[in-house]
């Protein structure tokens, strides 16, 4: 995964949130990790889930389909 970093972003933010009682908050992180995971392992498939079917970014950017 090239785009993985942001799973390291939101680890951080979850530890962040526990560690200052924002339970709420560190629920909803995890819930948000899980969809990255999905997007970012989809995307590595060529079928990412963007609006309408859309190819990620960074591919409709550099024009590889």
């Amino acid at each position: 995964m090239r785009h993985d970093w942001i799973i390291d972003v939101l680890t951080d933010l979850k530890k962040f949130a526990r560690s200052n009682d924002l339970d709420a908050l560190a629920e909803q992180l995890d819930a948000v990790e899980l969809v990255a995971r999905v997007e970012l392992t989809s995307w590595g498939e060529g079928t990412g889930f963007g609006r309408c079917g859309e190819q990620p970014l960074d591919r409709r950017v550099s024009g590889r389909a």
